[in-house]
């Protein structure tokens, strides 16, 4: 029997030392599949994706009204475009943007002398490349692993091509820019804001909106007034992200649920360690315990104590005493000491009380009862009696505060005396507020002999 337990205990502590070297990485297969050990880097994530998309664009935008734009009714036109981006951190990226489409608009506004000169524009966006920050929100959450919508913001800078034509009054259409093929380059700067929605592992649906503001005022063809053109791209799309399916997406990846899952996967093994040095140390003291019984059947008499009172039973005389009992030597109940209250105790009790006073409504003690108060104290300290303190009131005010006044006072008493020198676990102080009267209520003597502290001395 001996040999075995020695067997088990050995594995037991394999078992233990197993999981220590295991607890390194904790299985993530099902409890926590977007799980990347927190702060192991970017190699665990996916931060490379690409995005197509498609929309709306128009000269109007969220900024300004149309009577400033060069031409006063904007018209919508099919737009398209693609995207490479580098998530550098969880929150920030870079991405770099493709766009082609058309801007149309009609009803230019009128010249000096004024009259439309231009009945409609159509500019082709031949193409546009740009460099944007995107900066992702809301992708850290404390109570849910993973983020459904993450908002986004981008700011960049680019250049693009276009051909911008327009239509006189006449009705003949010509380009803008009259040398070479027409187009013409410029630098612009995009602004945007979106939704992204998480559709599946590394599928996001993009919405978006996005203000391109051209340096130039030829976009549409017509320069009037004194600011430079401008145009927004509603769009939709697609991202996918670029890797191995098994990583997450870093602008989706919650870090915050990495570190939880860490955290309570780690206490977990560290309380399966320590329940399995326990259960092995549970073990060996079995076994010694079985030994000793075993090979001395006579220490076993001499340490056994059938009723718990501190004596073993072959030395106890009074055997199958009751759970808690003060016992001697031999196992037998201590006397309990006779307390004798003579006349004289009673008298300095009746003396405080007849001295007590408080102030009105409160349960400060006033000056001249402190004397008689005194000798209670003396007394309790001198013969070690105990005390019950029991508050009245008359039935003047609401029951819930005369219950509150009634206990305050019998505690201040009881505060006063431990103060004194007395024992205060030989104290005891209960308020009864006006619910055990002695007299009536209905007279001021009444309710006086009502308003009392009662000592009881045992």
């Amino acid at each position: 029997m001996k040999t075995n337990l020695k067997k088990a205990t050995m594995l037991l502590s394999g078992l233990m030392v197993g999981s220590k070297l295991f607890a390194q990485t904790p299985d993530t297969s099902a409890a926590a599949k977007d799980y990347v050990k927190p702060f192991s880097g970017g190699g665990q994530l996916r931060t490379w994706s690409v995005g197509v998309n498609g929309g709306l664009l128009t000269p109007f935008t969220i900024f300004g009204s149309n009577n400033r734009q060069d031409f006063s009714h904007p018209q919508e036109a099919i737009g398209y475009g693609a995207y490479i981006k580098k998530q550098i951190l969880p929150s920030f990226g870079l991405q770099a943007d493709f766009l082609r489409g058309k801007v149309k608009g009609t009803n230019s506004q009128p010249d000096n002398l004024g009259a439309s000169p231009y009945t409609s524009y159509e500019t082709n966006i031949n193409w546009s490349a740009s460099l944007s920050a995107n900066i992702t929100l809301a992708n850290i959450n404390w109570r849910h692993d993973k983020p459904f919508i993450q908002p986004y913001l981008t700011l960049g800078a680019g250049t693009m091509n276009y051909t911008p034509k327009i239509t006189n009054a006449a009705g003949q259409t010509s380009n803008y820019k009259t040398t070479g093929n027409g187009s013409i380059n410029e630098v612009f700067i995009p602004i945007g804001l979106g939704f992204k929605f998480d559709l599946a592992p590394g599928i996001n649906l993009d919405l978006g909106y996005q203000v391109n503001f051209v340096n130039s005022d030829n976009f549409d063809g017509y320069k009037y007034g004194t600011s430079n053109d401008r145009f927004s791209y509603a769009h939709i799309g697609l991202e996918f992200a670029l890797g191995s399916s098994k990583k997450p997406q870093m602008a989706t990846h919650n870090p915050v649920s990495s570190m939880r899952t860490e955290y309570l996967w780690e206490n977990e093994q560290t309380k399966t360690a320590l329940q399995r040095e326990i259960d092995a140390e549970k073990a060996k003291n079995d076994e010694l315990r079985n030994d000793l019984n075993t090979t001395n059947a006579n220490l076993a008499k001499l340490t056994t104590d059938s009723d718990g009172d501190g004596v073993v039973d072959v030395n106890d005389k009074c055997p199958n005493t009751p759970a808690g009992t003060k016992v001697d030597g031999s196992g037998c109940p201590l006397a309990k000491p006779v307390i004798y209250v003579t006349e004289e105790d009673r008298k300095v009790v009746k003396d405080a009380i007849k001295n007590l006073e408080f102030d009105l409504g409160k349960s400060t003690i006033r000056d001249h009862s402190l004397p008689s108060l005194d000798r209670v104290a003396q007394l309790l300290v001198d013969k070690n009696f105990s005390l019950k303190l029991a508050g009245h009131t008359d039935n003047t005010g609401s029951s819930e505060l005369n219950m509150r006044l009634s206990k305050d006072r019998a505690e201040s008493i009881k505060s006063y005396l431990v103060s004194k020198g007395a024992n205060a676990s030989r104290i005891e102080a209960t308020g009864y507020g006006q619910t055990q009267p002695i007299a009536t209520n209905k007279t001021a003597a009444g309710r006086q002999a009502n308003r009392r502290v009662e000592f009881t001395l045992y």
